[in-house]
């Protein structure tokens, strides 16, 4: 919610959110990506999210590795902690970093090639684990920095600049991880601002870790005719599976949908994610049934949009381990370093 504020003279000033911050304290530095780059749609939503929920802009840490994806958080909340990792290494950067403080919200930027190559080990281990954390895939289907190149996330048949044809299967980064334990899956597209924006702030409110696949045309090479992660492409080809509503729990807001065809999600914090359905036999809640609807989908070249999977009730990597309250960052060295009687009773019993 944002209210307008006076200045002392009684004009009115910016509109500000609930924290009382207006929306420019959520910007970050000028873009050095592309004119007309998806990415830049993508920072440009976290921005809007990330005000309309009242977010802290000093609780958050921003994560990337490399590639032109990696360069996004520059681009927003400049307020905010930031690490740039190397390549496919953003994974194990952020579970030692939300270990070390679990009390602010990580929020981490890749792309298809830092995430579905280099990064792919990292990748699977983290989805498994269920780290709160909110992870973007800014997805292209090229390697923008060295020339276009295929992706991994590249689809059969899809044509480079060059002429070049794909003939390797894409890798599905949504269907993996749904099976290997994500709890907020979804995909939405660069140029759809309502889809995407009411899944970030979802995902603001989901305690555990959010995969979001978002197709964002590369401009420069790979939105020709012939790529299947071009503008025309997604706006002739992309099919929602579910209409999204977002009501924050400070806000009481009625979502107007048609009566048994809403599929209501209750989030930890109070918060409700309203999906009315566009598929009539699509249960976000269902495993099984959501990957099978994704592998659907690629057998008949559609391109799925929506929240594919969620469940906000499983335990997260954080009460798995059963950390304390207080940070593990700002506990003193006595309470985390064992002490060196310790260290001697655990090399005498290797003995």
């Amino acid at each position: 919610m944002a209210t307008a504020t006076a200045t002392p003279t009684g004009t009115p000033g910016p509109k500000v959110n609930r924290i009382g911050l207006p929306v420019i304290e959520y910007r970050g530095g000028k873009t050095t990506l592309c004119a007309g780059c998806g990415h830049n749609a993508i920072s440009e939503r976290i921005v809007d999210a990330l005000f309309e929920m009242g977010v802290q802009p000093e609780r958050v840490m921003k994560l990337s590795g490399i590639g032109c994806s990696s360069k996004s958080p520059a681009y927003f909340l400049s307020r905010a902690h930031s690490f740039n990792s190397v390549h496919g290494r953003m994974p194990s950067v952020a579970t030692g970093a939300v270990l070390a403080n679990h009390t602010m919200m990580a929020l981490g930027v890749s792309g298809d090639g830092d995430t579905a190559s280099i990064g792919m080990g990292q990748f699977v281990h983290m989805m498994r684990r269920n780290l709160p954390m909110i992870y973007i895939i800014e997805d292209n289907g090229v390697y923008g920095l060295t020339k276009g190149q295929f992706s991994a996330t590249a689809d059969i048949g899809s044509k480079l600049k060059t002429g070049v044809i794909n003939d390797l299967p894409p890798i599905d980064t949504c269907a993996m991880a749904i099976q290997l334990g994500a709890t907020f899956v979804g995909r939405s597209f660069s140029g759809d601002k309502k889809q995407l924006l009411a899944m970030l702030k979802a995902a603001i409110a989901h305690k555990g870790t959010v995969m979001l696949d978002v197709i964002s045309p590369c401009v420069t090479f790979n939105d020709h005719e012939g790529s299947t992660k071009s503008y025309k492409f997604m706006q002739e080809h992309d099919e929602p599976i579910n209409e999204l509503g977002f009501v924050p729990s400070f806000e009481e807001i009625d979502v107007e949908y048609d009566a048994g065809t809403t599929t209501d999600v209750k989030m930890h914090d109070g918060s409700s994610l309203r999906l009315r359905k566009l598929r009539e036999d699509f249960d976000p809640t269902n495993k099984v049934a959501s990957v099978h609807t994704l592998m659907e989908a690629h057998e008949n070249g559609e391109v799925l949009t929506g929240v594919f999977y969620v469940e906000p009730e499983k335990p997260s990597f954080i009460d798995l381990l059963n950390l304390v309250d207080q940070p593990l960052g700002s506990q003193p060295e006595s309470a985390t370093k064992p002490s060196a009687e310790v260290l001697q009773k655990v090399m005498a019993s290797l003995q």
